[in-house]
């Protein structure tokens, strides 16, 4: 009931899509364009020497083989990826100080990419709220500039702390799966390295799952509210088995859409799917918590009774 409820709610909520669409596409060309600008003044050199271009061949090398099939290139890819590896690093030594305070610019500009891009998911979130709370629609800008203190807030705690959580999810799946090459088949291999990193980023959204609609809904503290994240236990199985779910049915939606359209589609696609984890988020909260809600204008959920009122 808490996947079906969650799709009739992002249908019910559609439109927030193309807001969040045009949101990041503002962001996008603000933060692409000062990345380029850094990557220009900074890293011509390394970017345009024969090391870079050596390492870069090997890993477009190392993903023909994958879609090959080619095992044996891929039981010697790690020495020819050391050595490539350490011919580039020899060209990093050598740039040090350029380096350094180019990574932390580029490190700087995907936080704050993230944490501008946040601020209107909260904002949508407060719309999804007050849509499912009294069937009323709230204005984007209103909810943005109305909650920019306590989405801030937000912003600032989820940020760092996904970003951690992700890049160690990404380095546990890349050790895991040279591990498991030398004893398993390729395709097994890539198999059991994606679904350990789908159930890893599950259990990040079913841990988090309560943090930012208890933050709308109830007014709770930010960091109050973070900290009760760890300690609600409640249907966990079911919210992790329906977040499970949902990665998988997102990937292959972009995926498909990408295909299908050229890549044109996943400007729509990819607004879409994080609508849908917010709205999985708050339905998942309102069952949790026994809160009404609707989930269209003609039906309303009541979850501490396990029931559904159609309206008129």
């Amino acid at each position: 009931m808490r996947f079906r409820n969650s799709l009739y709610v992002t249908i019910d909520n559609f439109v927030n899509v193309f807001k969040l669409l045009l949101y990041r596409l503002m962001i996008g060309g603000i933060v692409f364009s000062l990345v380029y600008a850094l990557l220009t003044l900074n890293l011509r050199g390394i970017v345009e020497s024969e090391e870079t271009s050596s390492l870069v061949r090997l890993v477009k090398d190392f993903l023909s083989a994958i879609a090959g099939g080619d095992t044996e290139y891929l039981h010697g890819f790690n020495d020819l990826f050391q050595e490539a590896l350490k011919a580039f690093l020899l060209l990093l030594k050598s740039n040090i100080g350029t380096i350094v305070w180019s990574c932390i610019g580029l490190v700087f500009l995907y936080l704050l990419s993230r944490f501008a891009n946040g601020l209107a998911v909260f904002a949508v979130g407060n719309a999804v709220n007050e849509r499912m709370r009294t069937c009323a629609h709230a204005k984007f800008s209103a909810a943005y500039f109305m909650n920019l203190g306590r989405a801030a807030l937000y912003q600032v705690i989820y940020v760092p702390a996904s970003f951690v959580y992700d890049a160690l999810s990404l380095l546990v799946c890349y050790f895991f799966f040279f591990y498991a090459l030398s004893f398993l088949p390729l395709i097994l291999t890539i198999s059991l390295a994606v679904t350990a990193y789908v159930c890893l980023l599950a259990l990040k959204l079913t841990v988090i799952s309560a943090w930012m609609p208890s933050v709308i809904a109830d007014r709770a503290g930010v960091a109050r509210a973070f900290g009760r994240c760890f300690r609600n236990g409640k249907n966990f199985g079911r919210r992790f088995s329906g977040y499970l779910v949902a990665v998988y049915l997102i990937i292959i939606t972009n995926v498909i859409t990408a295909v299908c359209t050229f890549g044109s589609g996943l400007f729509l696609s990819v607004s879409l799917s994080y609508l849908f984890v917010l709205c999985m988020q708050f339905v998942n909260y309102c069952e949790d918590e026994g809160k009404k809600y609707f989930v269209s204008a003609q039906k309303v959920v009541d979850a501490e009774h396990k029931s559904e009122v159609l309206g008129e």
